[in-house]
């Protein structure tokens, strides 16, 4: 089987130490290095594309001094047309102006502290990449991100202009296509291979696609991912309630209460603009 060329970035030892094992783990992948900073992660998939050997998977610490991983992504992008630009993972703490640009463009990452299950869906996505040959696609995305960004030198990355999604789904029956308005959804459900499609009128509709796979499709504006099974439409969510342990429920006007996961509580966050 042929593996992946794996590099890890990132100026934090423990996390690079950790990344470096969970990715020793898995045998698709080849680690091909790790480094504590943008200059050298450069000098590297430089060397790697000179010997015909590129860097074909990145894990990118955002922020780094000197050189950060937005700095190390225009350089890629800009400045460096004779290496091949991989497929980006990156890696960041909380930062919600990140957060939005790489929802807002379809960018995978990693939110600091991550589960090693975050991190396995995470790596399987970027795989899936790697192997379909989306690296045209990829560059494009990555395109997207710093000419949304408006990006200075130094500071945050102010919000980009929202990804405007599909506005209708298709539903098949056994008999006829539906074309579901997304507007009319509340709340979409992980169902194994299928999500389910909660409708405001109180319906639900299966749908043969993958969680991840729609979440990526999906207006950011209206539709934010607060779970690893669910989706909500921001407009029918009504309150957050907070349990005994510090974790929300968001509640729907209907009433549903729908878990907000620990890990997608950030996402949220930046979906909001405030903290909660």
């Amino acid at each position: 089987m042929q593996t992946t060329r794996t590099l890890i970035v990132d100026d934090e030892k423990p996390a690079r130490e950790r990344l470096r094992r969970l990715l020793s783990r898995d045998s698709r992948v080849e680690l091909s290095g790790s480094c504590a900073g943008g200059a050298e992660a450069l000098d590297v998939l430089r060397e790697a594309a000179r010997t015909a050997i590129p860097i074909q998977l990145l894990f990118l610490d955002v922020q780094m001094p000197e050189l950060d991983g937005f700095a190390v992504l225009s350089a890629l992008v800009h400045d460096t047309p004779s290496v091949p630009v991989p497929v980006v993972v990156f890696v960041t703490a909380h930062d919600e102006y990140a957060l939005r640009a790489f929802d807002a463009h379809a960018i995978a990452y990693l939110l600091k502290p991550f589960s090693d299950e975050k991190f396995q869906a995470t790596l399987d996505h970027g795989l899936r990449h790697v192997r379909a040959g989306h690296a045209e696609a990829v560059v494009l995305q990555l395109q997207s991100l710093l000419d949304g960004s408006g990006r200075r030198a130094s500071g945050p990355v102010p919000p980009p202009a929202p990804r405007r999604g599909i506005d209708r789904i298709v539903v098949r029956g056994s008999d006829r296509v539906r074309l579901l308005p997304v507007e009319q959804i509340s709340w979409i459900e992980a169902d194994g291979m299928y999500v389910k499609l909660h409708t405001r009128d109180g319906a639900t509709h299966l749908h043969l696609v993958l969680l991840g796979s729609l979440d990526e499709t999906l207006d950011v504006r209206r539709f934010v991912r607060i779970h690893r099974s669910a989706i909500v439409n921001i407009d029918v969510v009504v309150e957050l309630r907070q349990d005994a342990h510090g974790d929300y429920l968001a509640v729907l006007r209907d009433q549903t209460e729908i878990r907000v996961g620990r890990s997608f509580r950030a996402r949220l966050q930046a979906r909001l603009g405030q903290p909660i």
